[in-house]
């Protein structure tokens, strides 16, 4: 897969006018959208829940990418699943054993969206090894999930190569913390293929200009 999957983070956009901030990145050239839902418990911020996944799909055709940050992932998939998301990624972490990770991937797919995998920057890849067949994307954080504006932690990026030799070719290897044009190019250099931005896009003058930099 050679293509860079691009999913600006709408934590960064303008909440006033999310409708057209979406559309702004749409006609910049962004892929998906990705919509950041922390609890306040599983990481200590608190975002957006399943109203603004509503309300988003039906303003936009695009790809509503879901990053579940939150405790007991289960509970949520049924909500934001028939409120549009097209993938639901939750935390490893977020789940009390091996046998839990695998209810959770299999309660998404049974709502017939792609099923994403989320490890935090000190969770060891091997602890996914046994779910990438299962999976459609493992996001990959390069921060510490719960706030946008962080510095890449470069280590993390590491994972990247571990994962890809362990995956099927299909596989969708997102990054999300700290990308911007050059670390970016460090995560696509080691077998990302899609990526997160958030302040990098919707902080840029030029979202278009911002874009075509994550893409070559």
């Amino acid at each position: 897969m050679n293509k860079i999957i691009i999913s600006p983070s709408i934590l960064s956009a303008d909440f006033a006018n999310l409708a057209s901030e979406i559309e702004a990145v749409k006609d910049a050239g962004a892929d998906w959208i990705h919509i950041d839902v922390m609890d306040g418990h599983f990481v200590p911020n608190i975002t957006v829940g399943v109203p603004v996944v509503k309300s988003l799909k039906k303003v936009t055709d695009m790809v509503l990418d879901t990053h579940l940050m939150i405790e007991n992932p289960e509970k949520y998939i049924e909500p934001f699943a028939k409120a549009g998301s097209d993938i639901l990624t939750f935390h490893y972490e977020a789940c009390k054993d091996n046998e839990h990770v695998g209810n959770v991937i299999s309660v998404i797919k049974s709502f017939n969206i792609k099923a994403g995998i989320s490890i935090k920057p000190k969770t060891e890849p091997e602890k996914i090894f046994s779910f990438l067949n299962d999976v459609d994307l493992v996001l990959v954080m390069t921060v510490e999930p719960g706030f946008g504006g962080q510095e890449f932690m470069h280590d993390c990026a590491l994972k990247i190569p571990k994962i890809k030799a362990n995956a099927k070719e299909d596989l969708i290897i997102q990054v999300d913390g700290g990308i911007n044009n050059l670390t970016g190019k460090i995560c696509t250099s080691l077998g990302a293929n899609s990526l997160v931005a958030g302040s990098y896009i919707y902080n840029s003058s030029n979202y278009r200009r911002a874009i075509e930099s994550l893409k070559n």
